[in-house]
């Protein structure tokens, strides 16, 4: 199924091509495994400070990083979703059946 392309029909009638959903599902299933991963760090966070025992408390120093990196991770993944939609958008606004340029023009009151 890899490198196949299909269409996929949207709640508006509008296609999207197969490639691009697969992205799509493929970067938010990246980010639901970070913010799986981030869960259990914030609860591995949580059970040390309550510990309050000091190796513990110097070893959420590392998990504290890792969380901020991973928080950067999904922030970037989000970035290149909201790219990648927005090209979409573009190129299938481009393919308009009728031809037409589909800009309305606002007139001023």
């Amino acid at each position: 199924m890899e490198g196949d392309t299909f269409s996929v029909l949207g709640n508006n009638g509008t296609q999207i091509d197969g490639k691009v959903f697969q992205t799509f599902q493929k970067s938010f299933v990246q980010v639901q495994n970070i913010l799986d991963q981030n869960r259990l760090l914030i609860n591995e966070i949580n059970q040390n400070h309550e510990s309050k025992i000091p190796d513990n408390l110097s070893r959420n120093v590392g998990l504290i990083r890792e969380l901020n990196n991973n928080i950067r991770r999904v922030v970037d993944l989000y970035a290149d979703l909201s790219c990648s939609f927005t090209k979409s958008v573009d190129a299938s606004s481009e393919g308009d059946s009728s031809g037409k340029a589909t800009h309305k023009r606002n007139k001023p009151l």
